[in-house]
């Protein structure tokens, strides 16, 4: 079934979430990834986000810009879109060359978000200080944003790649889950990718300042879901792993209750709709990915949330 794909963070998209399964030799581990994110593209999913992390981190890819162009090569179309982007671990300017390149080789395939990092041992392996990594994030922030619509200072404005983004600049996101940081984003023009632990009432709270602050959008919401029943105790390992090393501040407004929403193809798309309802979400991304799970099951589920996609948008806007 052809489907026609919308573009990079478009209000009413749906993406996944492509992460690295643990224990597999590396080329194996590539394989499965670039056939998860052909069969998602297939079915019907907009696009693909992956984070990143180092050292091996469990699921994370550490070399995100350089895994989206392989997706890409992979998908019969659609998006990708490393999200997020570590800033404070490298040099925006080569960041900015990086993506612009690859998305003249991919026009209008190409998505970019940002964010800050938290994991000490991703600062240990690049050999950078942590403190002051807000800072840098904002820095780099602020520079990559005017680079990828084509306006950087010096000598980067005479890239040809960076220079095309005057005409066909890059959507960007901010992953951000603090006021300071949603400020930043609508200031930078950029639109705001929000984890899967706040709970909604947070998130629109987040968003209003984003708004008031004259933030442009999209605000694309990740939620964690999965056909049929409910991977919970998976799921719980996964919120223990980003509890060792989040971020306390923001760890104050998670959620206790588990947020994996389930059930039926057409359940998981009316408790979707209904979460992006309360935030304000123009934008879903998912996550079927948890400790342990297997590459057949992750094809299973990326078949299994084919029929839910028509239904979801089906129901878009979300907003109101």
């Amino acid at each position: 079934m052809s489907y026609q794909h919308l573009p990079p963070f478009a209000p009413g998209s749906v993406s996944l979430r492509i992460y690295l399964h643990d224990g597999l030799p590396a080329e194996e581990i590539v394989r499965h990834e670039m056939a998860q994110a052909k069969r998602a593209a297939e079915v019907g999913f907009d696009g693909i986000m992956m984070g990143e992390h180092h050292g091996g981190f469990p699921g994370y890819i550490p070399n995100t810009i350089q895994v989206a162009g392989w997706m890409l090569e992979a998908m019969p179309g659609g998006w990708a879109a490393p999200a997020p982007l570590l800033l404070p671990l490298r040099s925006w300017a080569m960041a900015a060359e990086d993506i612009a390149w690859l998305n003249a080789r991919f026009p209008g395939r190409v998505g970019l978000g940002v964010g800050t990092g938290s994991l000490e041992t991703d600062f240990d392996i690049m050999g950078l200080p942590k403190e002051g990594y807000i800072d840098r994030f904002l820095d780099g922030f602020g520079h990559i944003a005017e680079a990828l619509r084509g306006r950087p200072d010096g000598e980067l404005a005479k890239d040809p790649a960076i220079k095309r983004c005057i005409e066909h600049p890059i959507p960007m996101l901010s992953a951000s889950a603090s006021p300071r940081g949603c400020r930043f984003a609508a200031k930078m023009g950029a639109g705001l990718l929000f984890e899967s632990l706040t709970p909604p009432p947070r998130l629109r709270e987040l968003a209003q300042m984003y708004y008031d602050a004259g933030g442009p959008g999209p605000i694309i919401l990740i939620r964690r879901v999965w056909v049929g029943e409910g991977t919970f105790e998976r799921q719980e390992r996964q919120v223990g792993v980003y509890r060792s090393y989040g971020n306390q501040d923001l760890m104050k407004h998670w959620g206790e209750q588990n947020q994996l929403i389930n059930g039926s193809a057409q359940e998981v798309a009316e408790r979707l709709a209904e979460a992006a309802h309360e935030v304000g979400a123009d934008a879903i991304n998912l996550r079927i990915h948890v400790p342990g799970v297997q590459p057949e099951e992750i094809m299973s589920q990326i078949g299994a949330l084919e029929p839910m996609l028509p239904i979801l948008r089906g129901i878009y806007p979300w907003k109101g």
